[in-house]
């Protein structure tokens, strides 16, 4: 198994981990997405939410949600590649599949300290937030890079 594999987890595993980081004091960050198309966008996003805590575990959308969510042209990269990618990123400790249309059965069963999402979501409406406010965490935005996004780079693409 590849190194970058064995940060792929399935959410028993995960709970498990998410659990013992927190026995220890340590501050886990969640956040999620589809991370189709990994862009500049992505790891300045992913970065910041890490430094929001000592570890950052990101809820990935599996084929079918994101076939549900973006529709029936993506995803472009199937699960397994976009969370190896995800995975290989120094700052990214954990990476965990979810299905449903949100990740709120995921947060719920990892319970992270901080829940991140970009700020074109309003705190209060995060899939999550009174899961993890309720636990005593926190919830936070980060600002995106203008100008990045998978669907851009995809019209971009379809352009050439």
């Amino acid at each position: 198994m590849e190194k970058t594999e064995r940060k792929i987890k399935s959410i028993a595993e995960a709970k498990e981990t998410v659990g013992v980081w927190q026995k220890q004091n340590e501050k886990v960050v969640f956040t999620n997405g589809c991370f189709d198309l990994l862009h500049l966008g992505h790891v300045d996003y992913l970065e910041k939410a890490r430094a929001k805590g000592d570890h950052l575990v990101i809820g990935l959308n599996t084929d079918d949600s994101v076939s549900r969510f973006k529709g029936p042209e993506r995803p472009l990269q199937d699960q397994y590649s976009r969370a190896r990618i995800l995975a290989a990123l120094r700052f990214v400790d954990l990476v965990v599949f979810f299905n449903e249309d949100t990740p709120l059965n995921l947060i719920a069963e990892l319970v992270p300290n901080v829940l991140v999402k970009g700020s074109d979501y309003l705190a209060e409406n995060i899939v999550g937030a009174d899961v993890v406010k309720k636990a005593g965490g926190k919830v936070e935005t980060i600002d995106f890079v203008p100008g990045y996004s998978t669907t851009r780079i995809v019209e971009k693409i379809k352009r050439t």
